[in-house]
């Protein structure tokens, strides 16, 4: 034990730096901004949606870290779209390797800081004129001065969290940004099976369904998480050929290789989409509620919520449309072709060129429309699993959280693999 902790004092210590890393956002999430009175109890988390699980409900505590790291995702996301052909300059940043690289990570933070700001002013003055929404400060006139002065709080949390994430990623282990979200994630996953437990178990009139029903829902999240290990790892592999120079070709023979294609290439980016698009009227709608309804439930919250079949029908088909969007995004099949044919490469029973690319958009077709399904399936889970046994809003079962946890986590063994491997061969060098 202690030649393999001195073979490998330097991942140790790189856990290490992690895991203080993630003890400070924790401890960071505790802290509540000025002017909020802390004792009069959390908002309701549901106000906020999928955002509150990725800070560690630290949103709904409204905590100085209270967006996380949600902002810089966002602006990485618009950076992004913004190279598409939207701002010039961005594309050729973007071609220009790592000077370029290092240019839009800066305008990524930039962008990042200011729907930081909007969005502290949004939620603060939200949550101050909601009907019941002013008790929750110290103050009982609020001005323009007060917001402001949340607002930039909140604001200076987030450029904390980028630069806790900046120092995770260079000096400890995985992506800063990820394992804050897995962090968040995680940090609800004992409430979330305590809220079960009382749920089914901790009742006076336990029966035996109670109980069954318990066993299944835990049997099925041990089985959602198995499969989506599985699923993540599935690739759709594109054979490539490389025709050799002819003075190489008795030495090195033809090269074969292959384009993997991951079945979900869009990750958790379309379920964010989704959400997103969906939560803004509800959050806008929770805050400005005066009680008018139709037949029980106001038009709005027929449309966008999830918990009701037509806003569930929107959600399902955004995930589709966004993650059909963002592979193509990701995947740019003409550009693809065209790098094939400057490496003097071809793809089997195809020609070089638009027949290339055209082979490449119909494999990326189908595999996206597997991969759609799959994320759509993944994303309904908590809201069937709700209809289903009457869960509460807190337990989710399923979803994309599982999805981010498992990836992340993959990823992070990798690297502590190949970590501890460069370790042993420095050592026999």
């Amino acid at each position: 034990m202690a030649k393999w902790l001195s073979k490998n004092k330097k991942l140790i210590l790189m856990i290490a730096f992690t895991a203080f890393a993630l003890l400070v956002w924790r401890f960071g999430t505790k802290i509540t901004i000025p002017l909020f009175d802390v004792d009069k109890g959390e908002i309701n988390g549901n106000l906020f949606g999928f955002l509150d699980i990725f800070t560690g409900n630290a949103l709904s505590q409204f905590s100085i870290l209270a967006l996380g790291i949600s902002p810089y995702i966002t602006s990485s996301i618009v950076v992004q779209l913004l190279q598409m052909d939207i701002i010039p300059a961005f594309k050729e940043w973007a071609e220009e390797g790592e000077a370029g690289r290092a240019k839009l990570n800066q305008w990524t933070r930039y962008i990042a800081l200011l729907l930081a700001f909007v969005q502290s002013v949004t939620i603060i003055v939200g949550l101050a004129n909601s009907p019941t929404g002013s008790m929750y400060f110290d103050v009982t006139d609020l001005n323009a001065f007060s917001y402001l002065y949340m607002a930039l709080v909140m604001t200076a949390g987030t450029a904390f969290v980028m630069w806790l994430a900046d120092q995770i990623t260079m000096h400890g282990i995985g992506n800063g940004g990820s394992m804050l979200i897995v962090a968040g994630i995680v940090s609800a996953f004992p409430s979330m099976f305590t809220e079960l437990w009382s749920t089914f178990i901790a009742i006076e009139e336990r029966t035996a369904w109670d109980i069954i029903q318990f066993i299944i829902v835990a049997i099925m999240f041990v089985l959602i998480i198995v499969a989506v290990v599985w699923f993540e790892g599935i690739q759709r592999k594109i054979p490539v050929q490389y025709a050799n120079r002819p003075g190489y070709a008795k030495l090195s023979g033809r090269q074969d290789s292959s384009i993997p294609i991951k079945l979900n290439s869009a990750s958790v980016i379309p379920v964010i989409f989704a959400s997103t698009i969906l939560s803004i009227p509800l959050t806008i709608l929770n805050f400005v509620r005066n009680g008018a309804t139709v037949s029980g439930t106001d038009w709005w919250t027929i449309i966008f919520s999830t918990n009701q079949p037509i806003g569930f029908v929107i959600y399902i088909l955004l995930i589709f449309v966004f993650s059909f969007f963002y592979s193509f995004l990701q995947i740019d099949p003409d550009k693809m072709a065209e790098n094939l044919k400057k490496q003097n490469a071809y793809i089997p029973t195809c020609k070089p060129g638009e027949e290339t690319a055209d082979f490449i958009s119909r494999v990326l077709f189908k595999v996206t429309l597997l991969g759609a399904t799959y994320l759509a399936i993944l994303a309904a889970l908590p809201i069937i699993f709700t209809w289903a046994f009457g869960l509460p809003a807190s337990v989710s079962i399923g979803g994309t959280s599982i999805m981010i946890v498992v990836g992340v986590a993959i990823e992070t063994a990798k690297q502590i693999k190949q970590e501890s491997e460069s370790q042993e061969y420095h050592g026999f060098l």
